[in-house]
This record gives C-alpha cells, structure tokens and sequence, in this order.
C-alpha cells in the first residue's frame, strides 16, 4: 500500500508521458484560483487541480510541519529526500531540492524525479507559492506552480492546494496527467493532516 501512495504522490510532479490527449482534460476549481500576496498557478497551463482539507490542529504546528522541507520525508513516504538551498525560514528566494521516485508508464521508465522549487511568494502562517521544474531519466515537467492556503475554520485549519504543470511530455495526455495530479494531491494532504493530529 505505501508504494502504491508512494507513486501516487510522486505524480503531483511526475505524471509521465502518455496516450493520447481529449479534447477537454483541465479541471474546474469551484472557486476563485488560490493566491498567494496575489500570485496563483499558471492561469494558461492545461494541467491544474485544486483540493483542501480540514486539520484538526494548531495554524502553527500545521505550518511548521509544512515548511520545514527537509523534514518532508519523515512524515511523507514519496519524498525520498529534501534539502534546503539556503538557511532559515522560508521567504522569497529560498531554495529547495527533493526527490521522489516516478513509476514505469507505458511510454515512460521508472526513474526518480529531481525537484528543484523557488519560493516566490510567502505569508507566514497564511500562504505559500512555489514554482521549478522536476526533472528525471525520460520524464520531465517545465515548470509546476504550486500554492498553499492556511486558514483558521470551526475545529481547526482549512489546507488549500492548487498545483498546475507545463511541458510537451505532460500535456500530452493532460487527462492522465491531471488523474495523477489529483490523486497525489489528495495523498499530500492526507499525509500532512494525519502528521499534524497525530502530534
């Protein structure tokens, strides 16, 4: 079961080359796109979803947790490794690499995908927006924008994500794309939710 979560979170950044594309593959958030000091995803990427959950825990022990990048492995399976680039708390300019191994596709080998993330913009305790490109044997993705949203609700702290990608080999079969994108989303969250109520 974990390395079946594991290769669904690896493909927020790594969903492979694939068949062919529909006619129509993007999803619809519901609402307005997630910003961060008003910056959000790629309003032209093909290849978006958006998903939140509830954490029933403190706004600060959620955000430690999800900004202390080079303890991401700890807390989620398919993140093999995480460095800072540059020390401190995070803030526009910081740096980080990571890894996560990318599945066999029918068009892609397994391979493990390196992620190298900017921060662009960032509010402590209220939002973050990172963007980079991952890049692995075969599989690559130019540049994914991903942003997070915390805000305090009624038993805890609404979690928001949204994450586009662009590249030739992903948006190839956007439809495909977006199925992995989602699902590793979901397993993200799932992971930070049941981390942060769990301590």
């Amino acid at each position: 079961m974990t390395g079946i979560r594991a290769a669904l979170l690896v493909l927020p950044l790594a969903a492979g080359l694939l068949a062919a594309a529909p006619a129509q593959a993007t999803t619809t958030a519901p609402n307005a796109t997630l910003t961060c000091a008003g910056k959000g995803i790629d309003p032209g990427a093909r290849i978006h979803h958006r998903t939140e959950t509830l954490v029933k825990a403190p706004l600060g022990k959620i955000w430690r947790l999800h900004t202390d990048v080079a303890r991401w492995p700890s807390w989620q399976p398919a993140v093999t490794s995480a460095k800072r680039l540059d020390p401190g708390p995070l803030r526009p300019g910081s740096r980080f690499r990571w890894t996560t191994p990318a599945p066999a596709t029918p068009t892609t080998p397994e391979t493990t995908l390196v992620i190298t993330s900017t921060v662009g913009q960032v509010e402590p305790g209220r939002c973050v927006r990172w963007t980079g490109p991952a890049i692995g044997d075969g599989l690559r993705i130019d540049r994914g924008v991903h942003v997070w949203t915390f805000e305090a609700a009624e038993g805890g702290v609404l979690v928001r994500t949204e994450e586009s990608w662009t590249g030739a080999q992903i948006e190839a079969d956007p439809a495909t794309a977006i199925r992995y994108l989602a699902a590793g989303l979901d397993a993200w969250l799932a992971d930070l939710k049941t981390t942060a109520e769990a301590r």
